[in-house]
C-alpha cells in the first residue's frame, strides 16, 4: 500500500512544537515573534490566503501585522513600504502575496525584502544562498515538501527526479533542493517535448506546473514518489492522480498533502528568524 504524505497531519504536529517555542520566547519576556503580511488589491483568493496565514500565527501565538495596500499603489510606494518593515525591529517576517498587480515590479519588490526577514524565500539572493547551501530561508513550497519526503523518510540521493515546472519560487528552488540531497535532478515545464517519456524514467515526480492534471497517471512508473504541488478550483492538482495512488511508493493527496505544508513552514521560518534575532537558535 501507497504510503501518504499526509501534509495535513505533519503541519498540526509542528505546531504543537511551534506553540512551545513561542511561549519560551514570551517567557523571557521577549517581544512576540510577527509576521508582516502585505496584500495589494482586493483578489479574493489572494486575501484568502492571506487570512488563513494570519490564523496560523494565532494557532501558535505568534502575531501577525496585516499590510493592506490600494491596487493603484506604485511599485516605488511598496518598495517604501517594504523597507519601513525591513526597519522595524518588532517584525520577523515579511510575506507579500503573490501575484501583485501587473503594473507592479514584482521581482524588484521580493528583493527589497530583507533576507533575515524573506521568511517565505522569495528573494535572489536566498535563492542564491540556498542553491549554494549557506544558510538561508527556503521557498516555503518546495521546503514543505522537503520536510514531508525528511519525515516519511523517502530516500533522494541516488534517486531520478522530475520537477514539472521552473517558476522562481517553486520549480526552479524545488530542483535545487533534491539535487542538494544528491538526488539527479531533471527540469521540466508545459513546452518540453517527449516530457512523457522523461517523466515514465522518473523515481519522484514533482508536479508544479499549473495546469489542472496536466500530468498524465499513465505517465508515471509503477512505485515513483508522486508529489503534487497544485490545487486548482476544480479541486485537483497538477498530476491525474486517480490512476497511479494505487502504484505509487508515496503520494500527496489534493488537498491535504503539499498545501498545509507551504503555510507551516512559513510560519516556522517567521518563528526561526525570531529565535535567530534574539540568540536563541
Amino acid at each position: 500500500m501507497a504510503i501518504v504524505l499526509d501534509g495535513k497531519k505533519l503541519s498540526l504536529e509542528s505546531e504543537k512544537d511551534f506553540a512551545k517555542r513561542v511561549e519560551k520566547i514570551k517567557a523571557k519576556n521577549y517581544s512576540t515573534p510577527i509576521l508582516a503580511t502585505i496584500l495589494v488589491g482586493s483578489d479574493p483568493a489572494s486575501a484568502t490566503y492571506v487570512k488563513m496565514k494570519g490564523n496560523a500565527c494565532k494557532r501558535i501565538g505568534m502575531d501577525s501585522l496585516k499590510v493592506e495596500l490600494d491596487e493603484s499603489i506604485t511599485t516605488e510606494e511598496l518598495i517604501k513600504k517594504i523597507e519601513e518593515l525591513n526597519a522595524n525591529k518588532d517584525v520577523h517576517g515579511i510575506l507579500l502575496q503573490h501575484p501583485v498587480p501587473e503594473h507592479i515590479d514584482e521581482r524588484s519588490c521580493f528583493d527589497t525584502i530583507d533576507i533575515k526577514k524573506d521568511v517565505d524565500g522569495v528573494t535572489s539572493l536566498g535563492f542564491g544562498k540556498m542553491s549554494m547551501q549557506e544558510r538561508a530561508f527556503g521557498s516555503c513550497t518546495p521546503y514543505g515538501i522537503m520536510r514531508l519526503l525528511k519525515e516519511y523518510k523517502i530516500p533522494l540521493e541516488g534517486k531520478s527526479a522530475v520537477v514539472v515546472g521552473r517558476s522562481p519560487i517553486l520549480g526552479k528552488p524545488m530542483a535545487m533542493m533534491l539535487l542538494n540531497e544528491n538526488a539527479t535532478v531533471t527540469i521540466c515545464h508545459s513546452r518540453t517535448k517527449n516530457l512523457s517519456e522523461i517523466i515514465s524514467s522518473a523515481d519522484i515526480v514533482v508536479g508544479a506546473v499549473g495546469i489542472p492534471k496536466f500530468i498524465k497517471s499513465d505517465w508515471i512508473k509503477d512505485n515513483a514518489v508522486v508529489v503534487d504541488a497544485g490545487y486548482h478550483p476544480e479541486k485537483c492538482g497538477d498530476i491525474d492522480l486517480e490512476g497511479v495512488i494505487s502504484r505509487s511508493f508515496a503520494y500527496t493527496p489534493v488537498p491535504g498533502g503539499v498545501g498545509p505544508m507551504t503555510i507551516n513552514t512559513l510560519i516556522m521560518q517567521t518563528l526561526e528568524s525570531c529565535e535567530s534575532e534574539l540568540g536563541l537558535d
